[in-house]
């Protein structure tokens, strides 16, 4: 792998390992991986992709993707150095990027209950700086994996709660790279879709409600115990493989409950198995690759059809090497 700062005005990148990037630790090399520090730099990369011909993909935390193995001679941009999430100047209603300034300004949180995140900061940061300030709305996302970016695109959450029900603005890139502020008013989040199709999360604004850290603390402690029961948190997966299909196609079972139902906890191909925890994780032993993980999905998917007669939809994420 080698470092390049003269093709690409940002930290570029060549032929750069993708797999210790995912929470599944499967995957490929990549041609290039731009790796842009702020939501300018963001910005800029993907208007200098484009105009060299690429279709960037966007990398944010790696925990709701697949990546096939082999070579993807394609151009991919991450988030992960975007790591940045302060309370707003005195007065502002915008995403404002005077981060240094904004920093030193500690407004009361009882007087303005607002973040400004950029999309690269992980999710669990977030938790942790809310709680710290004693500021209620994001105790759902507890030990929920990923960044900022992909939990705005994909609207994660859980029974607990969902991302945009904090969301006041987001700013995102367009597809022709116009950098555009999104009231809460102006989108459609649905569930697991942030409703912003191409758009790229650069940064939002959360606006969350004052309690008191012993409160919020408690609440997302209790949330976090109840995952950990339930689902395989520190072993190496994608999260949640399916989306829950609507209750009156299933009987009212989630993807996992048919999973289970079916008789296909503990399936095995290669070195990935469903896990016996829950239903809907499929987990990387430690050697699987793509196709070990990828063939599996399917072979839940189609017992499931088979048995049951609802066809399971992807919430994963799948990069092919070729594009579609």
């Amino acid at each position: 792998m080698t470092t390049s700062s003269v093709n690409w005005p940002v930290a570029a990148l060549r032929d750069a390992e993708l797999r210790d990037r995912t929470y599944m630790r499967v995957g490929g090399r990549v041609r290039w991986l731009l790796e842009p520090a702020t939501p300018q730099e963001l910005q800029l990369a993907i208007v200098t992709a484009r105009e060299r011909g690429f279709v960037p993909r966007i990398l944010g935390g790696g925990c709701n993707l697949v990546i096939e193995d082999g070579l993807h001679d394609c151009l991919v941009i991450t988030t992960d150095r975007m790591k940045r999430c302060f309370r707003p100047l005195r007065g502002s209603s915008r995403f404002d990027e005077q981060t240094q300034q904004g920093e030193l300004v500690h407004i009361d949180p009882a007087e303005d209950p607002r973040l400004v995140v950029w999309a690269g900061t992980t999710l669990q940061k977030l938790c942790s700086t809310a709680t710290d300030l004693g500021l209620s709305g994001l105790e759902c996302l507890a030990g929920v994996p990923g960044q900022l970016g992909g939990g705005i695109a994909m609207n994660a959450g859980g029974r607990y709660g969902e991302m945009w029900d904090c969301v006041e603005l987001v700013r995102v890139i367009e597809p022709d790279g116009r950098m555009l502020d999104l009231p809460r008013a102006e989108c459609t989040p649905r569930y697991r879709n942030g409703g912003l199709g191409e758009r790229v999360v650069a940064g939002a604004i959360l606006k969350l409600v004052p309690r008191t850290r012993a409160l919020v603390r408690e609440r997302a402690k209790q949330y976090l115990k109840e995952k950990n029961d339930a689902q395989p948190l520190t072993e190496w997966s994608a999260g949640c493989v399916f989306k829950n299909p609507d209750k009156q196609r299933s009987g009212g079972l989630s993807a996992g409950q048919l999973v289970e139902r079916c008789g296909l906890k503990g399936r095995e191909r290669g070195d990935a198995y469903v896990s016996p925890q829950h239903g809907n994780f499929v987990i990387n032993r430690r050697n699987a690759s793509s196709a070990d993980v990828l063939g599996l999905i399917e072979e839940l998917r189609a017992e499931v059809a088979s048995q049951t007669g609802v066809q399971l939809e992807l919430e994963v994420k799948v990069w092919c090497r070729e594009p579609g």
